[in-house]
């Protein structure tokens, strides 16, 4: 179904090196990770703006807080692991509770990263960073849409802003003039039966999913969450009362995730049948990243079997 794929990281790495000629107060930082978070680009073309920390991620949000103070535009990047794990009290402390636009792009989150194993494997981050105030969340679809991610954030000063992007590549569903909308989700695919919201490489699964399910006779309206935080409130809402069920999907913990966040709006305003995709309270493990997709069932046939639970749970 899909042709092209490209790593969410590389496009974060090309962009920002980009925006450093358009803007001269992007400084860059990162944790001794510049080749892996593809932030070496940036370093080539820009050395005096770029910062390599080493490994003191506490240092490095530290000292990102106080660009932003002093009318920079930060941006640190390292492993999600790190970047929302290892410096969470950090982060809460000088750039959410004080509102400082600083942004953090990690890499490396999700199943994804493959053969690294369970410590890398950061499943976790989306709740870690939805939870804090002040903070919003972006899990881009795909490099496209990452690459439009960054250059919004880029020029966003209104708050911290955290967004997460893989180690794999993986494909592409954007046309290259698409344009990223802060705080929008996206109706890729019109559908009756049932609502499959999703974010980051969990798309593309959704729409190959959504024609398997076509083929069976149902009808999957696909929607892109990849502004998880400040949530889409009036686009979900208006595909469940349409539909009547809904499915998420993430390569995350089904819990405090994209999933959690759809429930607790749909609990309030729009009480719906949901079955949520992603990792169900366990850590992952090393192997091969399509292989450990399969395993968990973040896959098209593991996508499928959701779906038709999910339509199990209603009678139309």
């Amino acid at each position: 179904m899909f042709t092209a794929k490209q790593g969410t990281r590389d496009a974060y790495g090309e962009t920002i090196a980009k925006l450093g000629y358009e803007d001269p107060r992007i400084v860059v930082l990162t944790a001794d990770l510049a080749g892996s978070t593809k932030t070496d680009a940036f370093a080539a073309e820009h050395p005096d703006r770029f910062f390599n920390m080493g490994v003191a991620e506490a240092n490095m949000v530290g000292t990102a807080a106080g660009f932003a103070q002093s009318g920079f535009r930060p941006f640190i990047s390292t492993f999600a692991m790190f970047a929302t794990g290892k410096v969470w009290e950090q982060i809460r402390q000088v750039v959410a509770y004080p509102k400082t636009p600083v942004r953090i792009v990690a890499t490396h989150a999700g199943l994804t990263v493959g053969e690294d194993g369970a410590s890398h494997q950061m499943l976790e981050d989306i709740a870690n960073m939805r939870v804090l105030p002040n903070m919003s969340v972006i899990v881009p679809a795909d490099a496209v849409e990452a690459a439009g991610a960054i250059r919004f954030v880029a020029g966003y000063d209104e708050g911290p802003v955290y967004v997460r992007l893989a180690r794999a590549a993986f494909p592409v569903i954007h046309d290259d003039d698409h344009v990223f909308t802060f705080g929008e989700a996206e109706i890729l695919a019109q559908g009756t039966d049932v609502t499959i919201a999703s974010c980051g490489l969990m798309v593309s699964v959704a729409l190959e999913a959504r024609e398997v399910l076509a083929a069976d006779g149902i009808s999957a309206e696909v929607i892109n969450v990849s502004t998880i935080k400040p949530l889409d409130r009036e686009t979900i809402l208006a595909s469940a009362s349409k539909t009547g069920v809904v499915v998420t999907a993430e390569e995350h913990q089904i819990a405090n995730g994209l999933g959690s966040a759809i429930c607790e709006l749909l609990s309030e305003e729009r009480p719906t049948p949901v079955v949520r995709v992603g990792v169900d309270d366990r850590f992952g493990q090393s192997g091969n990243a399509d292989a450990l997709l399969a395993h968990y069932g973040l896959d098209v046939d593991g996508m499928v079997a959701a779906t038709k639970q999910a339509l199990s749970k209603v009678s139309k």
